[in-house]
């Protein structure tokens, strides 16, 4: 039993998961309205998190030959090590996008239902199905489904919009493009060998490592936009420095566009996105307290 629910845990893809919840947490935590009823607070988490695994289930489920190719995924996902059967995988994707829309329809507003409905089939079918396959620009129009968690959660507190989560937004819309090329730069021969258009494998390292350097300048341009919301000194400082590492990083790829020092850059681009919204929830709660 622990075995089945281990690969079921691994379809959803945990540690991207674990990024879904966190950025999504940051913009409860900014939204304020549901510190003090933490029971709605983990719902909303709750329909974060079944939206973001039932997106990555159906990834898995329709990769699932081509994640058998890969260095990189036929030894790690469930399916290529039939560990779990695909009509199995694509039941669990189904039942947790459903719960995922019900929760947020039934226990918060049909416009949250709605993006989260979106962001699945999104991710699922425009950018699993026909972008990724088709353009060297697919990880960067794609990128939005990966960057809706802060949108969601705010809608849902909220019932509306505003610019915060937009922000928020931005910042993984930018970041997601330096993030998934440096990994393609470290793993060109297995997205040529099943022919995946990836930016460095059509364009080479030189051209990936600029862009590189374009993407993280805006995401950290983005991140500093906040410092004109009701941010504090210790996002502020955040901020500047994980941001003025992450660009000296990327100048320092685009200099070499060597592999080791992309593989040093995806790294780094996990623990910035990691640490920037950690001090954006730790400097939000010092100020709700206060």
């Amino acid at each position: 039993m622990w075995s089945r629910l281990s690969s079921y845990l691994n379809l959803t893809k945990p540690r991207i998961l674990l990024l879904v919840g966190l950025t999504g947490a940051a913009s409860l935590v900014l939204e304020e309205s549901l510190l003090l009823h933490p029971l709605k607070f983990l719902l909303v988490m709750t329909g974060l998190l079944l939206a973001g695994g039932s997106a990555n289930s159906f990834n898995q489920y329709f990769e699932r030959e081509r994640d058998a190719l890969m260095e990189r995924t036929r030894l790690k996902r469930p399916l290529p090590l039939n560990q779990l059967r695909p009509v199995e995988a694509l039941l669990f994707s189904i039942i947790s996008g459903v719960l995922s829309v019900l929760v947020f329809a039934f226990f918060f507003n049909w416009q949250s239902g709605i993006l989260a409905l979106g962001t699945i089939l999104f991710y699922a079918l425009f950018y699993t199905l026909w972008l990724k396959p088709r353009t060297h620009l697919n990880i960067v129009i794609g990128g939005a489904a990966g960057a809706m968690a802060p949108v969601i959660a705010w809608v849902a507190a909220a019932g509306s919009i505003s610019w915060i989560p937009m922000i928020l937004f931005l910042v993984i819309f930018f970041w997601t493009p330096p993030h998934f090329w440096a990994l393609a730069m470290c793993l060109k021969e297995d997205y040529r060998k099943v022919g995946l258009p990836m930016l460095p494998v059509l364009k080479g390292n030189a051209v990936a490592s600029r862009q590189i350097v374009v993407y993280v300048g805006w995401t950290v341009l983005t991140s500093l936009v906040l410092l004109f919301g009701q941010v504090g000194i210790i996002y502020a400082v955040s901020a500047l420095f994980l941001g003025t590492l992450f660009i000296l990083r990327a100048v320092k790829l685009e200099k070499t566009s060597v592999t080791a020092e992309a593989g040093r850059l995806f790294g780094y681009s996990i623990t910035y996105l990691l640490a920037l919204f950690v001090a954006l929830i730790v400097d939000s709660l010092m100020t709700f307290r206060l």
